[in-house]
C-alpha cells in the first residue's frame, strides 16, 4: 500500500514525525509532501497569485511552499503522478479538529483534496494536555493511530467521504474506547476576539474559541474528547441541505424555467 503523508503544521512539525511513525506501521511505501512552513487555519485554500515551489529534502520527502491543498495537488500531479497513493494521511495536527474546526482546518482540507481526487483520505488530530511549545505529547495518537486506521480502511466507504479522527487529551493507557461520532458544534455565532496592546500602545487581536453547544442525545466528536475516547467522524463533501430543497422549490416555482 502506498501512503501519502501531509499536514498543515509544516514539514518540521513533531506531529508529522508522529504520523510518519504511524504510516510506517501500515506500509513501507510512505511518501511525505508537506508545507515548508506552518499553514494552520489555511482551510481549503489554493496558492493562485504566485508560483508554488516544490523542494526535495530526501528520499520520498518533499516540502512545498504553499498550503496543504497545494501539497496534495503537487503530490498527485507531480511527485506521484505515475503511481498514485492508495491512502492519504493528514496530520497529526497539534490540537483537535472538532466541530466547526473542520471548515478552517488545513489538516482536514488536505484530506478533502485527496477525497476529491478519488483517494481514500484520513485526517488525524491530537487534542493536547499541554499546548506549551516543546511540551506537546502525541503518544496517544502514535500508540492507537495505526490500529484505528487499519480498522477504518478495512471498511467500505463511499466516494465523497473522508474520515476525521481525533485523539483525546489523555495518556495512551487512559483511552476508554473508540467512538464513531457526529460533528459537534460550538457557538461561533458570537465572535470571540482576545484584545491585546502591543509595546508601542497599539491594539491587536487573537481569535478565540466559542463555547460548545450541548447536543443532548448525540454522540459528537466534542463529547468523545471530554470522555477520553478517540472519535472517528465520517465527513461528506456534498454540503447540500436536501431538506430545504422542497421549500425553496415551492417558493421559487413561478420563476422556474418553462
Amino acid at each position: 500500500m502506498r501512503i501519502l503523508v501531509t499536514n498543515d503544521d509544516g514539514i518540521s512539525a513533531p506531529g508529522l514525525v508522529a504520523l510518519e511513525a504511524i504510516a510506517a506501521e501500515l506500509s513501507s511505501d510512505v511518501w511525505v509532501v508537506a508545507p515548508a512552513e506552518e499553514q494552520s487555519g489555511a482551510g481549503h485554500s489554493l496558492t493562485l497569485s504566485q508560483p508554488v515551489r516544490l523542494r526535495q529534502l530526501g528520499p520520498r520527502r518533499f516540502a512545498v511552499r504553499g498550503t496543504p491543498t497545494d501539497c496534495v495537488m503537487l503530490a498527485l500531479g507531480a511527485v506521484l503522478e505515475d503511481a498514485k497513493p492508495d491512502l492519504i494521511l493528514s496530520g497529526v495536527n497539534r490540537g483537535g479538529n472538532l466541530a466547526e474546526d473542520v471548515t478552517y482546518s488545513g489538516t482536514v482540507s488536505a484530506a478533502m483534496e485527496g477525497c476529491l481526487a478519488g483517494v481514500r483520505s484520513i485526517a488525524l488530530s491530537q487534542v493536547m494536555m499541554d499546548y506549551t511549545a516543546g511540551m506537546e505529547d502525541f503518544t496517544c495518537a502514535t500508540v492507537h493511530g495505526a490500529g484505528v486506521i487499519r480498522r477504518v480502511v478495512a471498511t467500505d466507504w463511499p466516494d465523497g467521504v473522508l474520515i476525521n479522527i481525533n485523539f483525546p487529551p489523555v495518556t495512551a493507557d487512559q483511552v476508554k474506547g473508540v467512538r464513531v461520532t457526529e460533528q459537534g458544534f460550538r457557538d461561533y455565532g458570537n465572535i470571540h476576539l482576545v484584545k491585546r496592546i502591543d509595546p508601542r500602545g497599539f491594539p491587536y487581536y487573537w481569535h478565540g474559541f466559542g463555547k460548545e453547544k450541548p447536543s443532548p442525545g448525540h454522540e459528537t466528536d466534542l463529547k468523545a474528547m471530554h470522555e477520553a475516547c478517540i472519535s472517528v467522524t465520517p465527513l461528506h463533501l456534498d454540503m447540500t441541505h436536501y431538506q430545504s430543497m422542497a421549500r425553496l422549490k415551492a417558493a421559487l416555482s413561478d420563476l422556474a424555467e418553462a
